[in-house]
Parts: C-alpha cells; structure tokens; sequence
C-alpha cells in the first residue's frame, strides 16, 4: 500500500468535478461502496473501483486520476447510478473526470489510435469489399466513407 504525499494533492480538483456537466454530485459521495458491488467492470479488473476513484478525487489526488488508464474502464451501464443512495451519479462523474483527463492531454495511446481511425474511416474498422459484398447479399446498401464529414464532426 503506497502513502499519499499532501504536498502532491491539489484541494480543488473535487471542484474542478464538480463544476463540469455531470460531476456536480461528486462531493455528496459517502463511500458506501454500493456503486462498487453493483459495478460489472469492478469484478473483471479489480484496479476499477468507483469508491476509490470518487475517494481520489475527493481527496485532490488529480494526477493519479487523471493520469490513470483505469477511468477509461468504465462500461457506462448505469448500474452504479441505480444503487447510490446519494444520487451521485457515478457514471457521468466519469464522463467529467474523462473530460478534464482529455483538456489536460491525459488520453491513453489507444483512445488517441481509436480518434485517427474515427477521423479516417468513421469507424474503428475498415468496411472494405468482402464487408460490402455481404452487405449486398442481406439487401443492405454499400458502406462508403466520407472522410472529410468525419475530420469536421471530430
């Protein structure tokens, strides 16, 4: 178990949460842990824990949330929203969490592989001819990339 240095913790990042869309109940959190035993994420991969990332972030430990790859783990399933006795609404605090990793160039490798591909191609797959083909055989039309909408959607 690793200490928590004070002199590294940053009092206003709970506010910081607070005050973007999503985030405004973070402070109400009393960490029952029910968000965390209704979390199907929290039981694949023990380093996502609701509590404990609420707790972070109540506690100004801004970098080693923001910096973290485990607040990308979320699945948005809302189970956590469901049971918290305190309205907290765990899933868009991670929505604002998320938001504030991104303006602070906290993205991991694969989300920034992910917006190059969604910049590319409009998907995270190419949709080539054999896709096309089958596509055709289901009575569906052909899938054709539009890449200049994509880059101004982006």
């Amino acid at each position: 178990m690793s200490r928590i240095k004070l002199n590294t913790l940053d009092p206003s990042f709970k506010h910081r949460v607070a005050r973007q869309p999503g985030g405004e109940a973070i402070r109400a959190c009393f960490a029952c842990k029910a968000c965390s035993a209704a979390c199907p994420i929290s039981v694949v991969d023990k380093r996502y824990d609701p509590r404990k990332i609420i707790r972070m972030a109540l506690l100004g430990m801004k970098k080693e949330v923001l910096e973290s790859d485990f607040i990308w783990l979320c699945s948005s399933c809302y189970g956590c929203h469901e049971v918290c006795p305190q309205n907290v609404r765990f899933t868009e605090v991670m929505f604002a969490i998320k938001n504030l990793a991104v303006a602070e160039a906290c993205v991991p490798p694969g989300l920034t592989g992910q917006k190059a591909l969604l910049k590319q191609r409009g998907r995270l797959y190419e949709v080539g001819e054999f896709e096309n083909e089958k596509r055709e055989k289901l009575g569906l039309p052909p899938i054709v990339e539009h890449p200049e909408d994509y880059d101004r959607l982006l």
